[in-house]
């Protein structure tokens, strides 16, 4: 293939819009810049600020946060005398001994295992192209992020421990463990490493494709 001569016009590949399927073609993307469709002006890439330093660090302080989390307690419920200490696995166990296998099952997938694997497939990715490393299975992982999207519910999960915080208030005495500010981190970094982090330029990169 003949490379591009200096001062030659760039020629992105055509691109179909996801809404309206209007072919267009995609220039090279600043940091922070984003591309919309000319006719319907829904977004069709953008290349988020940070490069993929951002998502990196993200994802692994996001890592180190769901460990701890899974590691100490979450809570200690304290009755008559008696304590009793929880943690987000445990809870999953609680739910199967009581007959609630179903649950018990979603609970795990939802807040333990779907999250797991999303942070380790986004950390495969992002650090085989950020080191120019080729690894195994690479497009796979990048796959698997957007089937997993769906499963992880983490502000749910901790939407029902809310709910059993005021429920639970008046009956016996609650301690919070290290394990649910850890849970709260790993929200809120999460969701911040899921905005930097975008498939499509991946994609691309993983195709040979260069954007600055």
């Amino acid at each position: 293939m003949k490379q591009r001569e200096r001062g030659a016009p760039f020629r992105a590949e055509l691109t179909a819009c996801h809404e309206c399927d209007e072919l267009q073609r995609i220039p090279a993307l600043e940091a922070g810049q984003a591309a919309r469709c000319r006719i319907c002006q829904a977004l069709l890439l953008r290349n988020p600020g940070g490069g993929l330093d951002r998502p990196l660090a993200l994802f692994l302080s996001a890592l180190i946060l769901l460990l701890l989390a899974n590691i100490f307690p979450f809570m200690t419920l304290e009755i008559q005398g008696q304590q009793e200490i929880t943690t987000i696995l445990g809870t999953s166990q609680v739910l199967y001994h009581a007959g609630m296998g179903a649950l018990a099952v979603v609970v795990f997938l939802t807040s333990i295992l779907a999250p797991a694997l999303i942070i380790s497939c986004a950390l495969y990715v992002l650090l085989a192209i950020r080191f120019n490393v080729s690894l195994p299975a690479v497009r796979m992982a990048l796959s698997w992020i957007s089937h997993l999207k769906p499963w992880v519910m983490l502000d749910v999960y901790m939407l029902g421990v809310l709910v059993a915080f005021v429920k639970l208030d008046k009956m016996a005495s609650l301690h919070i463990g290290l394990s649910l500010f850890a849970f709260i981190g790993l929200i809120i970094l999460s969701t911040a490493a899921m905005a930097a982090f975008e498939p499509q330029l991946l994609w691309r990169r993983l195709a040979g494709k260069r954007f600055t």
